[in-house]
């Protein structure tokens, strides 16, 4: 799949990129080649393949959620660069 230079300056600007024209030149040839390569893809028969299957079977990563006191508020709040009691103070983000 060829890819224009006008589409290469389009993304970068997209992306808010400054390119210079051979740079420009030199990703067209290599966003070409890799969209070249991913196209082999759709050669790929897929229609027994189930959307969410995995190549190995894997178990569940998640632990049981249990509530557990922590045991020391003044190390915890220790990190905060601005409290106020027992909070952290960010910066208003929201205005009225």
């Amino acid at each position: 799949m060829s890819i224009t230079r006008e589409e290469v300056l389009h993304v970068a600007r997209l992306a808010r990129l400054s390119l210079p024209e051979a740079e420009a030149e030199r990703l067209r040839g290599q966003l070409s080649a890799l969209l070249d390569y991913v196209k082999q893809l759709d050669r790929l028969d897929t229609r027994d393949v189930v959307p969410t299957s995995h190549a190995t079977e894997t178990g569940t990563p998640f632990r049981d959620d249990v509530v557990e006191p922590f045991g020391d508020r003044e190390a915890l709040l220790a990190n905060a660069p601005d409290r106020k009691n027992d909070f952290f103070r960010v910066p208003r983000i929201i205005e009225d």
